[in-house]
């Protein structure tokens, strides 16, 4: 779980999380600055605010378990949202799933999307909330720490997880209906608006470098 700057929102996603989760899973929580209530979970603490895509891969490292769930403090779990991620993994052309997607048709533009009452393929998974499989992360990561902000990083690490090797159809992102509720992402709303469209531009233009003739991995 990546806390966020607001402490209040993250004890309330964490509490929420810790009365839901099933027994097996571990919580690895990143901040910074941001006072976390200690319990029964594991806390990195750095010495300067991160970056989104620095945070992710600190917290892939200390994953344990075969797939990592993450999602930030703008997710509240109102009943168990793992165990349905866990599952959906399950299927082997499954790379990445979440509670939301992204869809697109050629890879210039992305529209988002939510699942009503059943599964949805998607050509990217929505980042507050999102599932892989650590052995997945570990072959084709580390995340690009060039990503700042969060806006478009989900998209980027969704179709890295897709992407096929040479000749091989690349596996699927599934968005299903899970147990929660999306809070306001105050990390986004608290940056000046300049600042908000600059470096959104630049990850968007990441995605653009790497996969913008890359067809095969549309959907929709």
């Amino acid at each position: 779980m990546l806390a966020g700057p607001d402490a209040g929102a993250t004890r309330d996603a964490l509490a929420a999380l810790e009365r839901t989760l099933p027994d097996d899973v571990g919580i690895v929580v990143i901040a910074d600055d941001v006072e976390v209530p200690s319990t029964e979970h594991e806390v990195v603490r750095t010495s300067a605010r991160l970056g989104a895509g620095a945070a992710l891969n600190i917290g892939i490292r200390r994953a344990r378990g075969e797939v990592v769930v993450v999602r930030d403090s703008t997710i509240v779990a109102t009943a168990d949202l793992v165990t349905p991620l866990i599952q959906a993994l399950a299927d082997p052309n499954v790379a990445v799933v979440g509670s939301r997607g992204y869809q697109s048709v050629d890879m210039q533009r992305f529209d988002a999307v939510e699942p009503s009452g059943e599964a949805l393929d998607v050509a990217a998974i929505g980042g507050p909330l999102m599932a892989f499989r650590r052995a997945d992360a570990v072959a084709r990561g580390p995340i690009d720490e060039g990503f700042r902000i969060d806006t478009y990083l989900d998209v980027w690490w969704s179709l890295v997880l897709r992407d096929g090797a040479e000749g091989v159809a690349p596996r699927r992102a599934v968005a299903i209906p899970l147990p929660a509720e999306r809070h306001e992402h105050r990390g986004w709303t608290s940056l000046p608006d300049d600042e908000r469209n600059r470096l959104s531009k630049r990850n968007f233009y990441r995605i653009i470098d790497r996969f913008g003739s890359r067809r095969d991995l549309a959907t929709g």
